[in-house]
């Protein structure tokens, strides 16, 4: 799990620099990218819980890979990353609304456009503990049931 925080802030960074030198300008600055990046860590670690329960439960890496993909394919697709969520049907809408990626967005894209949304840092947060809550303990007894 540490592995993965190192590689998602390698892309983080590389995201960065790469939107830097194509024009972007966070308006929140260097406060706001930093704050982005770091709430994107500890959602990312949370949600590494799920892949690591599922690495225990499933028997190869590419079915793990394969599900992991799915998953965020599907939370992906069903948030307002690509689309504004008004244009979408009434019950996706409502989906959109309980997504933690959709609201993780809008607080990394607001700390970076320079306003805080702090109820938006809430729920990302509370998404963030509920993970861990979740997924921590179900990984613990599935690696101590392993031996």
């Amino acid at each position: 799990m540490l592995g993965d925080l190192v590689r998602y802030s390698i892309g983080s960074a590389i995201v960065i620099m790469l939107g830097l030198v194509l024009g972007f300008r966070p308006e929140g600055g260097a406060v706001g990218v930093v704050l982005s990046v770091v709430l994107l860590l500890v959602f990312s670690f949370c949600l590494s819980w799920l892949w690591t329960m599922l690495s225990l439960i499933l028997r190869t890496p590419n079915s793990v890979a394969g599900v992991s993909m799915m998953v965020m394919f599907s939370l992906t697709f069903v948030s307002n990353i690509f689309v504004d969520p008004k244009t979408m049907p009434g019950w996706m809408q409502a989906v959109v609304e309980v997504n933690p990626i959709t609201h993780l967005a809008t607080v990394v894209r607001g700390l970076m456009d320079g306003s805080v949304p702090a109820g938006e840092i809430g729920w990302v947060l509370v998404s963030s503990v509920l993970l861990v809550a979740v997924f921590g303990p179900i990984t613990m007894v599935l690696y101590r049931n392993k031996k």
